[in-house]
């Protein structure tokens, strides 16, 4: 593993400050944004019940918090001198690059450099640096102290030393990361996802059921097994035989469409938005709401406390 010591974080937004937080566990982390903020207070609130549900003692949290800095200036120490930086900033394209222009005037040739986009090529972030080969994705899902997964992403010119690095500190740090070889849209786990989301809105555009159903049928079946037991995993358990048996019946009737889903467009059209407007593929009153988004976000956290044990 090449030699870290100091981390920066670019962006001090939600995903940034929280991947502040995982770091922060065993490095030193210097955290940039342009507008002034309490970002060991914010970071403080967001944790905070992680100590309420024992996961973590409130000493271990301020631990942490110890080995944040923050700072408004691009050219502090906290982010010059770091060995490993990671840009968190808007999805923009433009702007993720000029990004990483000035930083790359301001840090050592070999620091390395990352960028969090969930969607955006590495290759193109990155191919305009003069040192591209230390420049890779460090995909952290939302909310990144909470959700294991972070894919490591290679762009065409990541050298694999920088890879494995970024691999084994993301394990020290309590991460699961995969290695994504290739830079391709959506990753590993958005491909994933969008395949099941494209087969979902298919069998509802075309009434084979409703929205509620397709939900249910994901819950309580297939979506128990996922945790313990992937795709690949699943086909090895059934046998390969069989799986070749069924793509050679099935696959010719599941959804193969190139565009989006025409119901996406007319009900964006009508402003049924999902749960930002009230309405989506149900509708959504403000106790549904808060009752999904906290029973989802308990479950992360007792997915935490057996991850922690």
């Amino acid at each position: 593993m090449l030699g870290i010591k100091h981390i920066a974080i670019i962006g001090a937004g939600m995903m940034g400050k929280m991947c502040a937080f995982v770091f922060a566990s065993a490095y030193k982390v210097g955290v940039y944004d342009i507008a002034p903020q309490d970002l060991i207070g914010s970071i403080r609130e967001s944790t905070k019940e992680l100590v309420y549900k024992g996961v973590m003692t409130s000493e271990e949290v301020e631990a942490r918090l110890s080995r944040i800095r923050f700072t408004q200036e691009m050219d502090d120490d906290l982010i010059a001198k770091s060995d490993l930086l990671i840009e968190a900033v808007f999805e923009d394209m433009e702007l993720k690059q000029k990004v990483f222009a000035e930083l790359e005037e301001i840090c050592r040739p070999d620091c390395i450099f990352c960028t969090n986009t969930s969607v955006m090529s590495p290759s193109e972030i990155s191919k305009h640096l003069k040192y591209r080969k230390r420049f890779a994705a460090t995909h952290f899902w939302n909310p990144a102290h909470l959700i294991p997964l972070v894919e490591v992403v290679m762009s065409d010119a990541t050298a694999p030393e920088v890879a494995q690095t970024l691999m084994d500190i993301l394990e020290e740090v309590g991460k699961k990361p995969v290695l994504c070889r290739k830079d391709v849209p959506g990753f590993i786990a958005n491909r994933l996802q969008h395949a099941l989301w494209r087969e979902a809105i298919y069998m509802v555009e075309n009434g084979i059921a409703d929205p509620k159903t397709v939900d249910d049928a994901c819950k309580y079946g297939p979506g128990l097994r996922w945790p313990v037991l992937g795709p690949m995993e699943n086909s090895d358990l059934v046998g390969i035989d069989l799986t070749y048996n069924i793509h050679n019946y099935v696959l010719k009737h599941l959804a193969d469409n190139h565009e989006p889903s025409h119901l996406l467009k007319e009900m964006m059209d009508k402003g049924t938005l999902g749960m930002k407007s009230g309405m989506g593929w149900q509708q959504w009153a403000p106790e549904q709401i808060e009752a999904l988004t906290t029973g989802l976000r308990e479950y992360l956290v007792e997915n935490q406390k057996k991850n922690e044990k």
